[in-house]
């Protein structure tokens, strides 16, 4: 088995990716390779530049990438406790509460008894969080649309597809385990074909608030 690292620019952590070969004096990358390698590289420039452009749209908010985050994730999915949200947002909690505090004391969310779990309170937006981000959606919409119109809707569809995958399979790797490959259950069907949890709205990941 020939192991691919992919290494990030300024981080010294390492990914990897396994692909079959015969291991030293395996041959080059094959061409689909070059363009996985190729997506991957622009990840984190892509998230750094999101982060920067989020931020300067939310000057004279008060409010930072990581909140606008929170709120989206609160809105897409509805009142949630603070391990549900660090999950959905994959992130520490930490950062996170800090988050729901900062909200808290705009008067953009509330915390809300919940009946699941009486020691970990639901977050839910207020009127005034929820008309924020969808001021702050409206907005970034409008420019999306007007910088990307060119790029076809199956083309999109095709990205989130893509960045799906990808963050599957690095959050396998992260976690240290493997997903073999599917296989049909007692009804032919395949994992694809199963119902699965829904995913979490994509959300900006912003640096925590000091």
């Amino acid at each position: 088995m020939r192991r691919i690292s992919i290494i990030e620019g300024e981080s010294t952590s390492m990914s990897t990716i396994e692909r079959g070969g015969d291991g030293e004096g395996a041959p080059a990358p094959a061409p689909e390779e070059d363009l996985l390698y190729g997506v991957i590289r622009r990840l984190w420039p892509l998230h750094r530049t999101v982060v920067r452009a989020v931020e300067r749209e939310l000057s004279g908010t008060g409010l930072t990438a990581g909140e606008h985050a929170l709120l989206d994730a609160l809105h897409a999915e509805g009142p949630r406790t603070v391990p549900q949200l660090a999950r959905a947002m994959d992130l520490d909690r930490q950062p996170v509460q800090r988050w729901v505090n900062h909200a808290v004391e705009l008067g953009l969310a509330v915390t809300a008894p919940n009946p699941a779990h009486r020691r970990s309170s639901l977050i839910q937006l207020t009127t005034e969080g929820a008309e924020a981000i969808r001021g702050i959606q409206k907005a970034e919409t409008a420019q999306l649309r007007q910088r990307l119109a060119d790029l076809p809707a199956e083309d999109l569809r095709t990205a989130l597809n893509v960045l799906d995958r990808l963050g599957e399979e690095f959050r396998h790797l992260g976690n240290g385990s493997h997903v073999p490959p599917e296989e049909p259950d007692s009804h032919g069907n395949t994992d694809a074909h199963r119902i699965q949890p829904s995913s979490p709205h994509p959300t900006h990941k912003g640096r925590p608030r000091e």
